[in-house]
């Protein structure tokens, strides 16, 4: 895998450190990814107590990701079962296939989204923070090698990711009528106009 969703929570792995089987490789998922990302929306909104989850139920990440956003939700005293002020897109095959759909939504309803790729941010999403796919790509590269060298796959343990993209849109922001708090541009990858 280059960027495998939940592969422990979707039953394909018995356990990261020994994956048992012929699959290894990397993994998106970060155990606190959900509450990182309801506290850059809250940093951005302050007030904000309602938030939309888009996320593909057919999915076993998406699902983990969203009971994650939940709990961490409910800490900051937001309410993800009403009508939103924000929206957080769980990355997958299919949000992200839709990225530009997504985009274009949360602007003509004028809400804050977060999703986890670069992509979405470029496609007009005003945020992204994820694992950075790149990076993912090229790690990778090193499990082919030992592969290719006879290591066996159930003996190489799943790695998660070790670089994250946090990127704004400010053109976004601009047509939402937000401004980016000075310290979360401080912290941005990327920022783009």
């Amino acid at each position: 895998m280059t960027s495998g969703g939940d592969p422990l929570g979707s039953g394909l792995v018995a356990s990261l450190a020994q994956p048992g089987g012929n699959v290894t490789g990397l993994s998106l998922m970060v155990s606190d990814i959900a509450g990182k990302r309801i506290e850059l929306l809250k940093e951005l909104l302050p007030k904000a107590t309602r938030v939309a989850v888009l996320w593909n139920s057919a999915n076993p990440y998406p699902a983990l990701v969203f009971r994650e956003t939940q709990n961490a939700a409910r800490t900051l005293g937001i309410d993800i079962q009403s009508l939103p002020d924000a929206l957080i897109v769980v990355e997958d095959p299919l949000t992200v296939s839709y990225r530009n759909r997504v985009a274009k939504f949360a602007i003509s309803n004028r809400l804050a989204a977060i999703e986890g790729t670069r992509d979405f941010a470029v496609a007009g999403g005003l945020v992204a923070y994820g694992a950075n796919i790149s990076d993912l790509y090229r790690r990778a590269a090193t499990y082919v090698d030992k592969i290719l060298r006879a290591a066996k796959p159930n003996d190489l343990p799943i790695e998660q990711p070790t670089k994250f993209d946090l990127v704004f849109n400010l053109t976004t922001a601009k047509a939402l009528g937000l401004t980016i708090p000075p310290t979360l541009l401080a912290r941005a990858d990327e920022v783009i106009e």
